[in-house]
């Protein structure tokens, strides 16, 4: 097999620690067609686009500084692109075992369907390789064509988060394919504590608005559920009618089941009493930012451009 050189993009705030590299180093890919940046700077979205610039590969693989892939991830992935018309591959994003328990109920709500629904499999193994859409993919383990990426543009540099669902609705719609393979996965620590999950959901919430703004064409209506169901949470308190808590009551029971059934997959008892109000704050909380991100939408969308990014190429014959 002919291996295409590829550019390994790592983009890292000032200062932060990449322990990617470690993953990085035990590739199983020809070391002499691997190449590896990291992007220092404040805006993830600019980091990648700078650094893919500056790439030689003709596949661009985007990790998170804490991510780590399993060894044959490339291997697996620029075996998909020898079909001309996939423009990007990527795989999951799997909790690793030794999280914290509270870190592994994030990540089993995260790939529930109660909780992720359409975008649950961004955070679990399920199936064979496959045709897919901006729901499955994620941009901490996600490769591009780079002749593509750079004729597009890169990624929208007013979107974060989104960046990556924004580019590849925009590639789909052109007529290119993406693939999802499920054994090309990274294993990547959930957050650490409720507070940065809660800030994690109003992003995601928000960022999903701003690409809608940006790309109305991405709109779903289930892109609204946690809006509405939040809505209809604050509605609550003005009805005297008890039957208007009918939708709640069937609300707590698919709560309650779906607790159950992730305690049972994840052979975990203790998320019985943890998921259920952990499925109701995330979906507040995105709820709650997709109104926030159409807010901000009122004074147009997007970040602008500020701080000095850095650019390192890393050498990685030490393996």
């Amino acid at each position: 097999m002919s291996y295409p050189l590829v550019s390994v993009i790592i983009p890292v705030k000032p200062g932060k620690t990449v322990s990617a590299l470690e993953c990085v180093k035990w590739l199983d890919y020809p070391e002499e067609r691997l190449e590896v940046f990291v992007s220092e700077g404040t805006q993830p979205s600019r980091q990648r686009n700078e650094a893919a610039r500056k790439a030689k590969g003709e596949i661009l693989y985007f990790l998170d500084d804490d991510s780590c892939p399993v060894p044959d991830v490339l291997k697996r992935m620029v075996g998909h692109f020898e079909d001309e018309k996939v423009a990007a591959v990527g795989g999951p994003s799997i909790t690793p075992e030794g999280d914290s328990f509270m870190q592994r109920s994030f990540g089993a709500a995260l790939g529930s369907f109660l909780g992720g629904f359409s975008i649950r499999n961004r955070y679990r193994r399920v199936g064979k390789a496959r045709i897919s859409s901006e729901n499955e993919l994620i941009l901490c383990n996600l490769a591009f064509r780079k002749d593509l990426f750079l004729r597009e543009g890169g990624l929208n540099e007013k979107l974060y988060p989104n960046e990556e669902n924004e580019l590849m609705n925009r590639l789909q719609e052109k007529g290119y394919r993406l693939v999802h393979d499920p054994d090309a996965y990274t294993l990547r620590s959930q957050r650490k504590t409720m507070t940065a999950f809660v800030r994690q959901m109003l992003n995601y919430g928000r960022g999903r608005a701003e690409q809608t703004l940006v790309s109305p064409s991405s709109f779903r209506p289930s892109h609204l559920v946690p809006t509405i169901f939040l809505l209809y949470l604050l509605s609550t308190v003005f009805s005297k009618n008890i039957l208007y808590l009918a939708p709640l009551g069937c609300y707590l029971l698919a709560n309650i089941l779906s607790s159950i059934h992730s305690s049972l997959n994840w052979r975990e008892w203790r998320f019985l009493y943890i998921l259920p109000p952990v499925y109701l704050i995330m979906h507040i909380c995105y709820g709650a930012g997709v109104i926030w991100g159409f807010l901000r939408g009122l004074r147009g969308v997007g970040r602008k451009p500020r701080g000095e990014v850095v650019i390192r190429q890393v050498a990685i014959n030490n393996r």
